[in-house]
């Protein structure tokens, strides 16, 4: 991620936090009075945004503290603990209102339905601001699209909010208040579960979902005077920054210094790999070239 897309990032992320807290406070008011779960869900998710918000916000500025010594990588990785967190909140958010929904298909409560249609139509068009504002950012970056997912989460939420406030008031079924409360929880499990496995393959420093090892040895063989790939690994430091090692084997006709320069150039523009580290062992002329 360049230094511009980190700021314009963080620019939106406060701006979608200051409508974010606002309007918490507006709901979770609004839930009081009505006695809505599904009022109360949508502010539950809401406050996931907020630190959300906040930890995308301070994993950004983190990570543009200096490397040191200690951290030769410097704090890349704050951004990938907070999209992280933020899926581990979102999950235990989710239990919560699936297990008060539980309750309320028991016994239902009654509801204000006019007052809950209200705050949630104003909830839905500050997620619409929200979304709009980082869905560019959430398309290189974890730490954003762990706060994008929970804006879009919200909007649906909201949506579903005004179709139960619809239907209260119209019909005076409030079971539909924990029947909407499921289904905005099931609807975030699994978009939630994506974003926990991408935050856990960077920590574990698996292959990018985007790249083909094996066709990155392949076009790294097809270089002349390259003969054999070994010990090759690819991995994300953090959103948008991968990086790759291995052992190179070249021919006693290959020019290193220039052969360096074209491996260098085929990964970076390629497989959009900057961190590139290889290690060359050359041997003689006259031995099989290896494409294995």
């Amino acid at each position: 991620m360049t230094e511009l897309s980190r700021a314009l990032n963080k620019r939106r992320l406060r701006i979608v936090l200051l409508l974010t807290t606002s309007f918490l406070v507006v709901e979770v008011g609004g839930a009081l009075y009505t006695g809505s779960l599904a009022l109360l869900a949508d502010a539950g998710h809401m406050l996931t945004d907020v630190g959300g918000l906040s930890l995308a916000l301070f994993a950004l500025w983190f990570a543009e503290r200096p490397a040191t010594p200690e951290k030769t990588y410097g704090y890349y990785r704050v951004e990938i603990l907070a999209a992280l967190a933020n899926a581990t909140i979102l999950f235990l958010i989710s239990g919560y209102i699936l297990y008060e929904a539980y309750r309320r298909f028991q016994s239902p409560p009654g509801i204000e339905g006019a007052p809950m249609l209200a705050v949630a139509v104003l909830g839905l068009a500050v997620n619409l601001a929200g979304i709009g504002l980082l869905r560019r950012g959430a398309e290189g970056s974890l730490n954003v699209q762990g706060a994008f997912l929970e804006v879009v989460s919200d909007a649906l939420g909201s949506l579903g909010v005004i179709v139960a406030g619809l239907v209260i008031l119209t019909t005076r079924f409030y079971l539909i208040d924990p029947i909407i409360s499921v289904l905005i929880g099931l609807f975030i499990l699994p978009r939630t579960w994506r974003l926990m496995n991408n935050a856990l393959n960077v920590l574990l420093e698996a292959t990018p979902a985007h790249i083909n090892l094996a066709q990155v040895r392949r076009e790294m063989l097809d270089l002349p005077g390259v003969r054999e790939v070994h010990d090759l690994h690819v991995w994300t430091i953090t959103s948008g920054l991968e990086a790759m090692s291995g052992h190179v084997r070249l021919d006693g006709t290959a020019n290193r210094s220039k052969l360096l320069r074209e491996l260098g150039e085929l990964l970076r523009e390629r497989f959009d790999i900057e961190h590139i580290t290889i290690q060359v062992e050359e041997e003689e002329i006259g031995e099989p070239r290896d494409h294995e």
